[in-house]
């Protein structure tokens, strides 16, 4: 139009590239052909006509929330007629609707991270992974703690649920790794933690978070309940390390580990990994984070408790074996997540892995046949109905044997034998050997011969050879040992 004000028509079309016929449109109507154009109608009839606005608009704003699948599912419950083709088509009309007359959304405000400020902590739940240990599914989370500047990671297996000790022994393993503490620890609600506790216990629990944070001179925090994205920085990594996770195990080509040190090695791996490709920013963070204290917090619960005449004792609803020799006393308990440190007085005792309760509420056993075996030999009718004769057996193949020994013998006899092998496990240190034998002979449907299997794993103290009795040496002769003689004296006394 331009060139028009200079020149002929067809020149200037010419000269601004298009043709003579585009000039003399344009100069009769300068509009774009895209604003001439009639809109396209529609090339069907609406199928929600007679349905939107009587019946799908009500539902909307009578409950925001409901889902679009919610609404298709009651339509094609009143109309079977429409059919599944109008599925897309409602959840387009649905999704236009709201996004002019529906309720405003949640905002996620993206803030700006310093180093050395915030750490955060959660727990994610593990068990759908399905993990084993040697062929025993693990029932287990996992604790996640993160530096929200340089992206640190650190992961501990915790077997319980989501308790103070698992938090603050997953977080001082966490820092302690690190070399330094955050200012400021935030944390989830911890709900299941604080689940059915009377406000006497809430309050105990919030006084030892309190103090787990003022050790290490962190200012505590807490997300609001229900809000998870205020803890987005460690809940997305979730998901990133549980995908990392699987993608290993799926590397690996097997789902089982010998014991909960493997399980807990190879979760070490991954995580060690993924910071090394954050390596600088923790180097540039770990520069401005807080000194550690010169100890650790305690990351345990401690009672005491008396050790009865069933030679053990019970704590949260577990039955935990103790030597037998600890009947009547009264001993210190510390509880961790997987284990319990038993001390008498000062003096540190055993440890022994943590048990849970059964799901069903029931009492839960943790039994060690060691403990009880001399009493045992003495009593051997007391293994047929024993309360945690299950537990008792320390593998399997012990078990199938005892019910193949009632099944082909009497009541009397089986228990004997039984009793008999337990012993001969734990006197000669043979468990796992005895074992892999007793199977042998199950699959071979023999009975297990006692003479026979105390041959095979060595001689009984019986057999023992008398050791004659050995002439000891005179002190005196000893004297010698400490003279010195060089050749003058040798000499002189020639």
């Amino acid at each position: 139009m331009k060139l028009r004000q200079t020149e002929a028509l067809p020149i200037a079309a010419s000269k601004a590239g298009f043709s003579t016929s585009s000039g003399y449109r344009l100069q009769s109507d300068p509009s774009r052909p895209s604003q001439t154009q009639e809109s396209r109608g529609r090339r069907r009839p609406d199928p929600l006509t007679g349905i939107w606005d009587e019946e799908i608009l009500p539902m909307l704003k009578a409950a925001p929330g409901l889902r679009s699948i919610s609404v298709f599912e009651e339509i094609a419950r009143r109309h079977p007629e429409l059919g599944d083709g109008i599925r897309r088509t409602l959840e387009r009309r649905i999704r236009d609707w709201r996004a002019v007359y529906g309720p405003d959304q949640e905002v996620i405000f993206r803030q700006r991270h310093e180093p050395g400020r915030l750490g955060l902590s959660d727990f994610t739940d593990m068990n759908d992974l399905g993990v084993t240990l040697a062929g025993i599914p693990l029932d287990h989370r996992l604790y996640h703690f993160r530096l929200i500047y340089s992206g640190f990671e650190h992961a501990h297996v915790v077997l319980g649920g989501e308790s103070f000790v698992a938090l603050a022994e997953g977080l001082q393993n966490a820092l302690w790794t690190l070399g330094g503490a955050p200012r400021e620890h935030r944390t989830d609600s911890l709900s299941a933690a604080f689940r059915n506790l009377d406000q006497v216990a809430k309050e105990d629990l919030t006084r030892r978070y309190d103090a787990l944070c003022e050790h290490y001179r962190m200012t505590p925090s807490r997300n609001n309940r229900g809000i998870a994205h205020e803890n987005g920085s460690v809940e997305s990594s979730h998901g990133h390390l549980r995908r990392a996770i699987e993608d290993a195990l799926l590397l690996r080509g097997t789902l089982d580990y010998a014991d909960l040190t493997a399980w807990r090695r190879f979760i070490a791996e991954i995580v060690t990994r993924r910071n090394t490709r954050n390596s600088k920013q923790i180097d540039i963070e770990r520069a401005v984070l807080q000194e550690l204290p010169v100890d650790r917090t305690s990351d345990y619960e401690e009672t005491r408790v008396r050790v009865t005449s069933s030679s053990g004792f019970i704590i949260k609803k577990v039955f935990y074996t103790v030597p037998s020799k600890l009947i009547g006393q009264h001993l210190r308990v510390r509880l961790y997540d997987d284990r319990l440190d038993l001390f008498l007085g000062g003096t540190s005792l055993i440890t022994i892995p943590r048990g849970r309760p059964q799901a069903s509420g029931r009492n839960g056993y943790v039994v060690d046949y060691r403990h009880i075996i001399g009493s045992l030999r003495r009593k051997p009718m007391a293994l047929l109905d024993l309360v945690y004769r299950d537990q008792l057996f320390p593998r399997l193949a012990y078990a199938r044997t005892f019910d193949d020994l009632l099944n082909r013998l009497t009541q009397r006899a089986a228990c004997r034998i039984m009793v008999q092998l337990l012993a001969l496990a734990h006197e000669r240190a043979c468990e796992a050997e005895l074992a892999d034998q007793l199977a042998i002979d199950l699959d071979q449907g023999l009975l297990p011969d006692i003479s026979v299997l105390s041959s095979l794993f060595g001689p009984g103290t019986e057999s023992m050879p008398n050791i004659r009795v050995v002439a000891l040496t005179l002190l005196k002769d000893y004297e010698e040992l400490g003279t010195v003689r060089t050749p003058q004296m040798e000499g002189a006394t020639q």
